[in-house]
Formats: C-alpha cells, sequence, structure tokens
C-alpha cells in the first residue's frame, strides 16, 4: 500500500489545474500536490492516477512519490477562499498526495529526454490510452535534468463506464492510440523495441500495481462488489490490452 500521512495545513490551490488540486503540508514534514476525492472527476481519476504512475515507476520511469492523504476537518473549517473550502469540505477523508518536486518547471521541449525514455513514455501512454500528453497539456515535470510524469487522470477511459458493453476488455484491447498529437513523438526512439522490453514485465507487475490503490477509492458496481473483484476487472482489461499491440501501439506490433 502507499505511505498513509495526515494533512497538518492547506497552504494554497493551483488554479492551473481543472480538479483545482492544492498544496499542503503533511505529519511527515513532506510537501505534497494533493488530488482531491470530492472533485468534479470523482475517485476513479485517483484509481487512474495510482495505477498508472506506480506502473511506470516500477518500469524504472520517473514519477513523483505518490502517499494516501488523510484531509480532516479542521483543515477546511479555517479556509478563507469558498470554493476551496467546498472542496476540501467534500473532500474529508483519504485524497492522493504527490510528492511536491520544488525547482521543477513544466516540460517545454527544450531538455527533451534520451530517445529511448521519450519512446517508453510514449509506450506506457499508448498502453494506458493517456490522450492527455500533448503540447496543450503535457504533464511532464523536468526536475534535475530528468522528465518527471504527472497527471495520469485522463488514462483508463474505461472504468467510467463499466461494467456495462462500454467497459469490456475486449472493447479497451482495441481501442487505437493516436500518437500524432503526443509530446514527446518527434523525440521519441524506437516505440517497438520499448514494447519488447516493456510489456513483458506487465503481467508480473499487476497485482503489486493494483494493491496499491485505498479499497476505499475502489467504487462498487453491479458485477463488481468488492475491492477485490475490482482490482480483478482492471487486471483483466490491462491483460487484454496487451494481447492486441497491433492495434494500438506507434509504429504497429514488432
Amino acid at each position: 500500500m502507499l505511505d498513509e500521512i495526515t494533512a497538518t495545513r492547506y497552504v494554497t490551490p493551483l488554479k492551473e489545474g481543472g480538479s483545482l488540486p492544492g498544496i499542503v503540508e503533511a505529519d511527515d514534514l513532506g510537501t505534497y500536490v494533493l488530488k482531491f476525492r470530492g472533485a468534479g472527476q470523482g475517485l476513479k481519476v485517483l484509481v487512474a492516477e495510482v495505477l498508472v504512475g506506480e506502473l511506470a515507476r516500477a518500469l524504472g520511469l520517473n514519477v513523483p512519490r505518490l502517499a494516501v492523504v488523510d484531509l480532516q476537518a479542521p483543515i477546511a473549517k479555517y479556509e478563507a477562499d469558498e470554493e476551496v473550502q467546498d472542496l476540501l469540505t467534500a473532500s474529508l477523508g483519504l485524497n492522493l498526495g504527490i510528492d511536491f518536486l520544488p525547482g521543477s518547471f513544466g516540460y517545454d521541449g527544450s531538455r527533451p529526454p534520451d530517445p529511448q525514455t521519450a519512446a517508453e513514455i510514449l509506450w506506457l501512454d499508448a498502453f494506458t490510452a493517456n490522450v492527455d500528453r500533448t503540447w496543450s497539456n503535457p504533464n511532464l515535470l523536468v526536475w534535475h535534468r530528468r522528465p518527471w510524469l504527472i497527471d495520469h487522470g485522463a488514462a483508463l477511459y474505461f472504468h467510467h463506464s463499466w461494467p456495462g458493453r462500454g467497459a469490456r476488455p475486449e472493447r479497451f484491447a482495441a481501442q487505437p492510440f493516436d500518437a500524432s498529437t503526443h509530446v514527446l513523438r518527434d523525440v521519441a526512439g524506437d516505440v517497438r523495441e520499448a514494447h519488447s522490453r516493456l510489456a513483458t514485465q506487465v503481467p508480473g507487475l499487476l497485482d503489486s500495481v493494483t494493491e496499491e490503490v485505498p479499497d476505499a477509492w475502489l467504487e462498487s458496481a453491479p458485477g463488481l462488489d468488492s475491492p477485490h473483484a475490482v482490482r480483478a476487472a482492471y487486471r483483466e482489461h490491462l491483460l487484454a490490452r496487451l494481447e492486441t499491440v497491433e492495434v494500438w501501439l506507434p509504429g504497429g506490433a514488432p
């Protein structure tokens, strides 16, 4: 499981984020970007953040440390901004904290990653159907001259409609990926070679990665009546995706 800590002070909102994330300090003396359970996108966005972020980390990509952050009522009580106070009040309980990287800056192409790393990031986004890493929203930070991946809430779109027809594993498996607007398309090396190295690792990682998600975030649905069943459904969809590489991998199957 991710480390569980408690927020001690709400510092400031990040108003450029659509879900109004905020900076908080926590009882481990760390500073975090907090993604709120009470934001409009709901808990499934937090689940996608953990699943994709922790899979990326396990595959060797740079992702800021994630933590489960308990937000308690006194913090909301003393917030002056009414909009922020409403969000804090709606988010009491377990939220997602992302380690704040001091001095990092948004990716602008001036310091591109090496071709192999860029290919691995492009492969990850194609595999998880993450459409949100474009020049309009790169979702990459540069810290200590290296790229760090953030904001994976738009990936794994299938869970917003399951367990109905729109969330069948075979439908997700057959979903193409358009790499034409990807922020790293022009600097990525051989994505097929990246697939050959990374895809074989995924089946052995899915159990541990899905266990990182708190039970409280795994919403039940008809046919998915327990956290165990929901985790199994995520694994089923991702394993099915691996079997259709010729559909979604930029450049086609290796």
